[in-house]
């Protein structure tokens, strides 16, 4: 086969995106209506703000806005999760950035497949964050070792899915056909079966381990459990929510409302409460299911490590007055630390808090010695060149598991003896995962070498 024919990762990962969006529906039917809320309130915050639609439209952020999605799957043995680094790659993702779950009570770690490049973002930033089961961190020893035994017997994915896998790996790609062939048996993977693969005991001993627990090991598949849109104004799709009678979480996860939406914040509802089927002959309303749910995000500046650290210190000052867990003054509390988080494009980009990408504008290209005359920020300043945020595409690890933990349908709130295990998580994986810092940087400096002026740099982080 040439690989002329081949359809490029970028479209497979379309196909599948579309794909899995219209599954989802079909299982979830308060998905749809989440669709249509997050459209609404998108068309409202562009038409109110046209600054920020320009902004989107010169990063290219626009046209990918309502084919945005992340999903996230939990699997429960290092073959299942290097199998699906495979089966990404054959959608151009990539393992990106580490994440220790198990410190705010949630026995996984875990990774984000994405594109990375800016082209491939462009084209479609679908990405998966996917989880692994910790066994290790469950206590009891002999259902440790039944939990193990269980998921040591399963097959999460089609025969043909990895044929196709082989097939481009081998080939270097797949034509249109075997393309179209791999989105249908590659979604199989992440289908929803109610029918459990354990008895009722196994699976109540599993729940009482931990609700995830028995959500990774007791069923045929992964199932994805939640499919996500991105929305400009995550606020007012929370206060939207609430108008049509879903019942959102009391808190929404992240940072705090601010001018310049920074990292990611998430609110979240349960979408479903779905009947467990036992074998042998047991009641289909022997148990009930309740991890998958409806969830939201809003996307903003991704900080450098600077930037980061200082997140990281103010988000801690947050939470130890008084405790994230607690939705009473938990958001008073957070926006007080977070007024020592600069709140200003122009600021953050001269203290060297956030990645900015760079472009010439239509004064800057008719004048391309003006721009070279100065430094960067006197062209910025000068109206020659636009700095506009670089999006973060990756997750918090401490929203992460709170979104879990809101969704579980229990009170799990335990915390695990066990430290973050990078080098155990890579071995299963296969591969190191990659540094987000590294691509956004990647990014910017990208856009300040297309400027065309030798010399320039962004501000040190």
């Amino acid at each position: 086969m040439n690989a002329s024919t081949h359809l490029s990762p970028d479209e497979i990962r379309s196909l599948f995106a579309q794909a899995m969006s219209r599954m989802y529906r079909d299982e979830v039917p308060l998905y749809g209506a989440l669709m249509e809320l997050v459209s609404e309130v998108n068309a409202a915050a562009l038409a109110a703000d046209p600054s920020l639609a320009a902004r989107l439209q010169r990063s290219d952020a626009l046209d990918r806005l309502d084919a945005e999605r992340h999903g996230a799957i939990r699997v429960g043995t290092p073959r299942e999760l290097a199998t699906l680094r495979r089966l990404f790659a054959v959608m151009g993702m990539a393992p990106v950035g580490y994440y220790d779950l198990a410190v705010a009570g949630v026995p996984v770690h875990a990774t984000a497949f994405r594109p990375v490049d800016a082209a491939a973002l462009a084209r479609n930033p679908f990405r998966v964050f996917t989880s692994l089961l910790r066994l290790e961190l469950i206590e009891d020893a002999a259902l440790r070792e039944k939990a193990a035994a269980i998921l040591e017997r399963r097959e999460i994915f089609t025969p043909r899915a990895l044929e196709l896998i082989e097939r481009f790996e081998q080939a270097g790609g797949l034509d249109a056909e075997e393309a179209r062939e791999f989105v249908g048996e590659a979604l199989e993977t992440f289908r929803w079966h109610s029918e459990a693969t354990v008895s009722h005991d196994t699976y109540q001993a599993l729940l009482s381990a931990h609700r995830l627990i028995a959500d990774v090991v007791c069923f045929r598949g992964p199932h994805i459990n939640h499919l996500t849109p991105r929305t400009l104004d995550i606020d007012a799709a929370q206060d939207a929510m609430r108008a049509r009678g879903i019942d959102a979480k009391a808190v929404i996860e992240g940072p705090p409302r601010r001018r310049c939406p920074i990292l990611l914040r998430q609110t979240s509802f349960k979408a479903l409460q779905e009947p467990v089927l036992f074998p042998a002959g047991e009641r289909a309303d022997a148990g009930t299911h309740t991890a998958r749910f409806g969830e939201i995000e809003q996307r903003g500046l991704a900080l450098t490590p600077k930037g980061r650290a200082l997140y990281d210190r103010l988000l801690g000052q947050a939470r130890e007055a008084g405790g994230a867990g607690s939705t009473g003054d938990y958001p008073a509390r957070l926006a007080a630390a977070f007024a020592g988080f600069p709140d200003d494009d122009d600021t953050l980009r001269r203290e060297g808090l956030g990645y900015y990408r760079y472009a010439l504008t239509e004064a800057g290209r008719a004048d391309p010695d003006a721009v070279a005359r100065g430094s960067l920020d006197d062209a910025i300043d000068a109206g020659l060149v636009t700095a506009d945020p670089v999006i973060y595409e990756d997750f918090l690890p401490v929203s992460a598991a709170g979104i879990f933990q809101s969704n579980l349908g229990g009170d799990e709130q335990r915390a695990y003896a066990a430290q973050a295990n990078r080098d155990a998580f890579e071995q299963a994986l296969g591969a190191p995962v990659q540094d987000q810092f590294a691509i956004y940087a990647a990014i910017e400096q990208d856009s300040l070498r297309a400027l065309g002026v030798s010399g320039w740099a962004a501000p040190a982080c």
